[in-house]
């Protein structure tokens, strides 16, 4: 059941074949994507892909945490966390 994720060259090699595009194109295509993603959510954006699902920032309050080692309570400051809502249409093409 477990398999091996799809690496960044198999993806874009997929890309080509499915638009008709030669790989170079194809892998400039999907850097681009990747960038524009990054620079909206890191902005404070969110980004919604069609049939996949939905990328944004969420703020993390500050809070108390445990070091694992040692039992010690330490404060963790506020940070972001990145997060991914999955589409309904990928849930149910994945469990239908």
């Amino acid at each position: 059941m477990a398999t091996k994720p799809m690496t960044k060259a198999q993806l874009v090699a997929a890309l080509a074949e499915e638009t008709g595009m030669d790989k170079k194109a194809a892998g400039a295509a999907l850097d681009a994507v990747t960038d524009i993603i990054t620079k909206e959510v890191s902005g404070g954006g969110a980004v919604t892909l069609p049939g996949v699902g939905k990328i944004y920032c969420r703020e993390r309050p500050e809070r108390m945490v445990r070091n694992p080692a040692t039992g010690e309570q330490i404060k963790k400051e506020a940070d972001k966390v990145v997060k991914m809502t999955i589409a309904k249409a990928l849930k149910d093409s994945v469990n239908g």
